[in-house]
């Protein structure tokens, strides 16, 4: 697959990017160049192969889930800067 200069200039032009002229060629062939790797690994055969998080085995830590009394307010509403009724005070926003 091949980008042209003017799919350059949408990409940048949809990413926010302003790019001078000069320097389309450039990012043209580098945009060609991931491309290009991206289509060798799609040739890559991975069938049977299980997905991993690292390249060393191991076992991701883990706590367990357990129900906690989560009825700490005073704690909780200590560092609100207004409160009312157990409740945090926020300014309206919403007419």
């Amino acid at each position: 697959m091949s980008i042209d200069a003017a799919t350059v200039r949408r990409i940048a032009h949809l990413a926010r990017v302003a790019v001078a002229d000069d320097e389309v060629e450039h990012l043209r062939g580098e945009i060609n160049s991931i491309l290009s790797f991206v289509e060798q690994l799609s040739e890559v055969k991975v069938e049977g192969v299980e997905p991993m998080t690292s390249v060393t085995p191991m076992v991701m830590k883990q706590r367990a889930d357990v129900v906690t009394d989560g009825n700490n307010a005073d704690a909780v509403l200590r560092n609100a800067p207004a409160v009312e009724n157990n409740y945090f005070l926020v300014p309206k926003v919403v007419e």
